[in-house]
């Protein structure tokens, strides 16, 4: 790592990690993705990442992930990432089915490319999520919600249902957050998938959207066929109803 200078000339710098073991792979991305401004960090395994890492100073605009690596699963490192830092992560796999792709996003990743993939599209996304990066909206201001059977902390992540905690991944606990604050609001999925998946709509397969709303119905819901609070506007998007009696 170098100083903790952040530019050449004019120029910002703009740090980009690469986590993939495949050394002839990771050296075509670092090709494919020079530019003046932007300097490569490569790691061939979860291990030597996380000390860079830990490093002093060490600071990435974007980090490009495998999922498969020797000594882990990136999916796992990816958690252990979103522990203390929000930094943009585009997943590198083989793996190519729906869930495959939900697992990825819901660990906190924001993008998802399977291989083989185009150079072109690879720079693309590349590029879109240095965009989002300097344009990432604030986080709403903390509130403590209180409907019906529920209490949602969203200061501390904390859910309850009755009294007892239920476990949201990081992509229900935004998609949530977004329907509760917006309580008796019909959201559009596309909006709904812009808040959660920071704008990636372009990159975002369709069904991750219903995949998440399904599974967050199955924690809240009593009947998640015939869902109380997450309801769905048919053709438009979903709304967190609101109660007579709230």
């Amino acid at each position: 790592m170098g100083d903790g200078e952040r530019h050449i000339g004019v120029l910002p710098v703009i740090s980009i990690l690469i986590v993939e073991d495949d050394a002839p792979l990771s050296n075509g991305i670092v090709l494919t993705l020079k530019e003046p401004e932007r300097r490569f960090e490569q790691c061939f395994d979860i291990a030597s990442a996380k000390a860079l890492l830990n490093a002093p100073r060490a600071a990435f605009d974007l980090i490009i992930l495998d999922v498969n690596l020797p000594d882990g699963s990136g999916l796992d490192f990816c958690r252990w990432l979103r522990e203390t830092r929000d930094v943009p992560v585009l997943f590198l796999t083989a793996n190519d089915t729906e869930m495959d792709m939900v697992a990825g996003l819901e660990t906190g990743g924001d993008d998802y490319v399977t291989k083989p993939f185009s150079l072109a599209v690879l720079r693309a996304r590349v590029a879109a999520l240095l965009r989002r990066g300097k344009t990432r909206p604030a986080q709403p201001e903390a509130t403590v919600a209180r409907i019906g059977p529920f209490r949602f902390d969203f200061g501390r992540m904390v859910f309850e249902k009755n009294n007892a905690a239920v476990e949201l991944s990081k992509t229900e606990q935004k998609l949530l957050s977004l329907l509760v604050q917006n309580k008796g609001k019909t959201l559009r999925r596309e909006t709904l998938s812009e808040g959660v998946w920071r704008d990636g709509t372009e990159y975002v397969d369709e069904n991750a959207l219903s995949v998440a709303i399904r599974r967050l119905r199955g924690k809240l819901e009593d009947d998640p066929s015939n869902p109380e609070y997450i309801r769905t506007v048919f053709g438009v998007g979903y709304v967190w109803a609101v109660k007579t009696d709230e």
